[in-house]
């Protein structure tokens, strides 16, 4: 307890320069945990889905839309269970800034296909019977202060209507959510009656963007995926069917790779941080050659002395760490009720790789001030040498 209160007064002898460290090391760490929150919305949604479904679109790209015949054909494969369509709709409610995934689907299958997303009998009765309409999820809902019955407004950046108008409105036949705690998390989307979609929209009737099949058996997802672009090879419309897991990954990469420019980003911040840091250990350790040649004269042993400046590199980034990832956490949920996205850094994965990331930076400035400091010799230290 002793050799811990010198660490902590060494640290804090100068304690202007101890803070602004502090503050660059919470500066980091708060960008550590909020970037790699970021990273992990985009995959975390691949995570998190199972591997019973499988996602077939247009094999030059999910953009090129798919007739609605295979439909039937696909449905016609031994181990798949049931076949839903969607839509990418792209649509702007009231700012550019509220963005949210809206997709046109067809009442009826949509349900059987997804059966995490939860909605009254009344409801989907609504959905199926009301063409204009669409279902939003319970976070989307909250964020707007939407209830059913509410006509919500929508400006699309793709689809234009039969009179070439982009402005589309469609009534709210119910809220859906999720299964559980984690699916109702994650309940921030609006999903739109495909029927009136198809019917109005100006061009791509009869088409549609991705077929989803749910299978009788996950094991064989893989041959039943290959089975469906056999299906269509050499045709007009070839296919690229894969896991849905795949799928969404691939759809947040064409936002670029999250996860590399994320690290790209942390590799210059914890470069410059090395940097800063490693010069205040040296400074520290150099204008207290004379009082650590006083306490290896007192008794300390070169191991002790070692240890001591190697402490406190150590409490400097690990308070640094956890002030960081603490400010993260609180941002984070402010965030996510904000924007009605799931982002955490409150895992313990996270917080690990964290402390880690503070430990290794510790050790990486810590040791040579330490080493010098070891290497002290009392006569030469005292006489100013």
């Amino acid at each position: 307890m002793k050799l811990f209160g010198l660490v902590w007064a060494n640290l804090f002898r100068k304690k202007t320069r101890t803070v602004l460290t502090l503050l660059s090391l919470v500066s980091a760490f708060l960008l550590f945990g909020l970037l790699q929150a970021v990273s992990n919305a985009f995959s975390a949604g691949a995570d998190f889905v199972g591997a019973s479904r499988l996602v077939t679109q247009a094999r030059v790209s999910f953009t090129q839309s798919l007739p609605m015949r295979q439909l039937r054909q696909i449905e016609s494969v031994p181990g798949v269970e049931a076949v839903s369509y969607q839509q990418w709709f792209g649509g702007i409610y009231q700012d550019p800034k509220n963005f949210f995934a809206q997709f046109a689907v067809d009442p009826d299958r949509f349900f059987t296909v997804f059966p995490e997303w939860v909605l009254t009998d009344a409801e989907k009765e609504r959905f199926r019977s009301i063409k204009a309409s669409a279902i939003v999820g319970s976070q989307t809902a909250a964020k707007f202060g939407w209830k059913v019955g509410d006509q919500v407004p929508l400006e699309s950046t793709i689809w234009p209507t039969q009179d070439g108008n982009k402005a589309w409105s469609f009534e709210i036949a119910g809220i859906f959510r999720g299964k559980d705690s984690e699916w109702d998390a994650r309940a921030n989307q609006m999903f739109i009656n495909f029927n009136y979609f198809d019917e109005e929209r100006q061009f791509g009737r009869g088409a549609a963007g991705i077929f989803t099949s749910k299978l009788k058996d996950a094991n064989q997802a893989a041959a039943i995926a290959a089975t469906i672009d056999a299906m269509f090879e050499n045709s007009p419309d070839e296919t690229k069917t894969q896991a849905e897991k795949d799928f969404i990954l691939g759809f947040a990469k064409q936002l670029g790779n999250i996860g590399l420019l994320v690290n790209y980003v942390l590799f210059a911040v914890f470069f410059t941080i090395l940097l800063v840091v490693g010069n205040t250990m040296a400074q520290s350790v150099r204008e207290r050659i004379p009082e650590l040649a006083v306490l290896k004269t007192l008794g300390f042993t070169d191991f002790t002395v070692l240890f001591m400046v190697l402490a406190e590199s150590l409490l400097v980034c690990v308070l640094g760490a956890v002030m960081g990832m603490s400010f993260a956490v609180v941002l984070l949920k402010l965030a996510s009720g904000q924007f009605g996205i799931a982002l955490d850094s409150g895992n313990l994965t996270l917080w690990i790789q964290a402390i880690s990331a503070a430990i290794i930076l510790s050790f990486a400035v810590g040791v040579l001030p330490a080493w010098r400091a070891r290497r002290l010799k009392i006569v030469d230290a005292l006489a100013g040498r």
